[in-house]
């Protein structure tokens, strides 16, 4: 299952971008920066205390009114609410409380989603007593930071992580494949759905998600037991106002971030989009098993090489997956729609797999006899051994002399080699390199 996620929530002028960008900037050597596929970035990967999370900064545009703020103000909270397992509310400690903290603070409170209240700017001693008014709010103990000056920010993640354990997803939905039906608008998400919980008839229940996700579809058949997601579907910014437009951003990368297997649907009368590539991006950072679909396919008029050339194209402009699987389908006539679970299956299954440290060991020796690694800053690599640490994704750790011997031609050539020598089609792989004296 995928990380806790933990939101951001605050008023504009609190401070908030600054303390999450100060977080995702590797100020405090807890998180490994994840730059978004869009120009404004809503999140990044993090760890604190062998804890992996992923943080979202709900943050809109700049309001003109007080009004304004309010509206704003309450559809953050919503989202957080919706999408988050733990919430960080931030406020102002040189400004103190105001009507929309207020607000904010009565739909929170409500949530029962666990809230750490986070007053920022106490920049110094003689500023923590403007805490204390901020236990008014009703939401629990309040903790002083200084986001621009990093104070406090270990405290305020330790209460973060308190709420993990308490975040977790019942036991029995680790069970179940969780898919997400990731794309644009009226490209046949739902439909695709309805197609695949219609044709198989064996619902288990068909209920509103848990308040993470749109709409949850539990399935089972014999190749397993799935959820279906439903994801609202990403406009492109010029369609519609930059602010809705970052709202569905978020509930789409929570959904991601929750799956097992994206599945990207394109409208196959419209082909690949800029929006596509973005947001399929996000799956691609989080090393997902990842298929793309290629739905409304009886609309198009074909012959024999049509398939391909398509197939060819949608490779040209989506590289970075190349280890992707690809479906044509119509999700109206039922057309390839039985191969859906069925693909999705085998894209978890590779996303799952596990390989034995003797074979893998073998499979990277033969590997550096074929094709020895290049001098980098008058070093040669050197693996010692690699041992598989992890699994959805699957993760291997390498042991070297030298980490920054590194090069990144070779570091692709071994990933080829382990996805070929594997069967890591459909799913992300994840390598990391360490060092380790020679003995």
């Amino acid at each position: 299952m995928g990380k806790p996620i933990v939101a951001m929530v605050g008023r504009p002028n609190v401070g908030k971008s600054t303390l999450f960008n100060r977080l995702a900037g590797k100020r405090i050597s807890i998180v490994e920066d994840t730059p978004g596929v869009t120009r404004d970035r809503v999140y990044a990967e993090a760890e604190w205390l062998s804890y992996n999370f992923t943080m979202i900064d709900t943050g809109g545009i700049e309001p003109e009114s007080d009004d304004v703020i309010v509206k704003q103000m309450r559809r953050q909270a919503t989202i957080a609410i919706e999408t988050a397992d733990v919430i960080v509310f931030i406020v102002d400690g040189k400004e103190g409380i105001t009507p929309a903290d207020e607000e904010v603070a009565n739909m929170l409170r409500k949530s029962k989603k666990p809230i750490v209240l986070v007053v920022n700017k106490v920049d110094s001693l003689k500023e923590e007593d403007n805490a204390w008014e901020f236990y008014n709010l009703g939401i629990g103990d309040p903790i002083t930071i200084s986001a621009s000056q990093g104070l406090g920010l270990g405290d305020m993640l330790d209460r973060v992580v308190e709420n993990f354990d308490n975040a977790e997803l019942e036991d029995e939905e680790d069970e179940y494949i969780r898919i997400a039906m990731i794309g644009k608008p009226n490209v046949g998400k739902s439909s695709l759905i309805n197609r695949l919980l219609g044709e198989e008839r064996v619902i288990v229940s068909n209920v509103p998600g848990t308040t993470r996700d749109a709409i949850d579809s539990y399935l089972e058949n014999e190749l397993g037991k799935f959820i279906l997601v439903d994801t609202a579907g990403v406009r492109r910014k010029s369609k519609v106002k930059a602010e809705i437009e970052r709202y569905s951003v978020i509930r789409t990368l929570a959904a991601i971030e929750r799956a097992d297997v994206c599945i990207l649907m394109i409208d196959a009368t419209e082909g690949i989009t800029e929006q596509d590539e973005k947001i399929i991006g996000y799956a691609h950072e989080m090393k997902k098993a990842i298929m793309v679909i290629v739905n409304k396919w009886d609309l198009i008029e074909k012959d024999d090489k049509t398939m391909e050339k398509f197939k060819k194209e949608l490779q040209q402009n989506l590289k970075f997956l190349a280890y992707a699987e690809y479906l044509f389908i119509s999700a109206l006539t039922g057309q390839r729609t039985h191969k859906v679970l069925e693909i999705a299956k085998k894209c978890y299954d590779n996303y799952n797999k596990r390989v034995s440290t003797g074979i893998l060991n073998d499979v990277i020796s033969k590997a550096i006899l074929m094709k020895e690694p290049p001098i980098v800053a008058l070093k040669r690599l050197k693996i010692f051994y690699a041992t598989q640490v992890a699994t959805k994704p699957p993760k291997f750790v390498f042991f070297v002399n030298d980490t920054n011997a590194r090069h990144f031609s070779y570091e692709r050539y071994l990933e080829n080699q382990l996805r070929e020598s594997f069967d890591f089609k459909g799913t992300g792989i994840q390598i990391e390199y360490r060092e380790r004296k020679e003995k």
